[in-house]
């Protein structure tokens, strides 16, 4: 009894592992994790840093709060990692949104932009005449 009763859970668990890697369709492409490193360097660059397991692709966009579309770029299903770095120079001051997925998992961080006003200098420039006698 107790031979059958082992063989019986054995085949139960089998078949519920079998049943569990089935739910993956074979059609549907599978989502790669990933990491991501976003950091600025002077001079309004945005640096970002992805990386991925290979089998899936991952969408990077940079969209303004409204939703319109300034870059896209697609990192495809065998690539492992991809760097950019990304020059702000001629966006107006405001909000972004950076958005990176797999098609499952969305990660999104908000770029501000503002440009500092230059400080007032309280400086005084001072010329004083002195004669030469030659």
């Amino acid at each position: 009894m107790k031979t059958l009763t082992k063989s019986l859970l054995l085949a139960f668990s089998l078949s519920f592992v079998a049943l569990s890697v089935s739910e993956a369709k074979p059609g549907r492409p599978t989502a790669a994790t990933f990491k991501t490193g976003i950091y600025t360097s002077g001079n309004s660059k945005l640096n970002i840093a992805l990386d991925k397991q290979v089998g899936g692709a991952v969408d990077i966009q940079l969209k303004t709060t409204n939703g319109v579309l300034l870059y896209t770029q697609r990192v495809g299903k065998k690539e492992e990692s991809f760097r950019i770095r990304l020059n702000l120079d001629e966006l107006v001051d405001g909000d972004y949104v950076l958005e990176i997925t797999n098609g499952v998992q969305v990660t999104r961080q908000t770029v501000s932009l503002k440009t500092r006003q230059p400080a007032a200098l309280n400086r005084v420039i001072q010329t004083e005449l002195s004669a030469i006698n030659e």
